[in-house]
């Protein structure tokens, strides 16, 4: 007699008795609650075609090649754009020299800013005479400020180079400052016109040439040559 088995185990030998069908196959159990479901197997998704794919039935097209040689540029060929930029560009600042006059300053007249000062009669008002040809006038302001009135008057010399004359009713040790910054020093004295002038530094590349008056001080002052600078000093009347 053979031993029992547990009712759980399946007999090895699955072929039937005698006269009976073959069984059926057991189905797969119930994965029990609780237990982790069999995993997809690896690759399963990968070969699962896109939607638009499934709907279609078609691959979607690949992306266009980039002719890498159409994308780059030979030094030759950024040469000639940039010529081509610069010869309108020259030929505008040739048409505005040549023609319009751009290197030549815009003058101004002078005379309502005198008048102005004259009028205001806060000091005695002196014009340069005889500067000669070249000399042009570029500026000039007339304005009061707290302590006095100052009248400036800018000029471009013969050589292309700054000067301007300031005549002020406001005291020296305010106005010496302000003109010549805190730099500027005296540097003696030169006679023009029959008057003593001192001469001063000035701002950068700047000399002055000051005279004190008791009810006006003058300044002639900027980056014009000494010799410039002395004969708009001089020509003053």
């Amino acid at each position: 007699m053979e031993p029992a088995q547990p009712a759980d185990r399946v007999p090895a030998d699955q072929t039937p008795p005698d006269g009976q069908p073959p069984a059926a196959p057991t189905p797969a159990a119930a994965v029990p609650e609780g237990e982790p479901a069999l995993v997809e197997p690896a690759g399963a998704a990968e070969r699962a075609p896109a939607d638009g794919a499934a709907e279609t039935g078609e691959l979607p097209a690949p992306p266009p090649a980039v002719d890498a040689r159409k994308s780059e540029r030979s030094p030759k060929d950024m040469a000639l754009s940039l010529l081509i930029l610069l010869v309108p560009i020259a030929l505008l600042l040739a048409f505005h020299r040549g023609f319009l006059g751009g290197d030549q300053p815009i003058t101004v007249d002078p005379a309502p800013a005198v008048e102005s000062a004259r009028a205001a009669n806060a000091f005695p008002v002196s014009e340069p005479a005889e500067l000669g040809d070249g000399w042009q006038t570029v500026s000039a302001n007339f304005q009061t400020v707290e302590g006095g009135a100052s009248l400036r008057l800018g000029y471009v010399t013969p050589e292309g180079r700054g000067a301007q004359l300031v005549q002020s009713s406001v005291p020296p040790e305010r106005l010496l400052p302000t003109e010549l910054t805190a730099e500027g020093q005296p540097q003696g004295q030169t006679d023009l016109g029959g008057r003593t002038w001192q001469r001063y530094t000035g701002r950068a590349n700047e000399q002055a040439l000051v005279l004190l008056e008791p009810n006006r001080t003058v300044i002639v002052v900027g980056d014009a040559r000494d010799n410039e600078l002395r004969h708009l000093a001089g020509s003053i009347r």
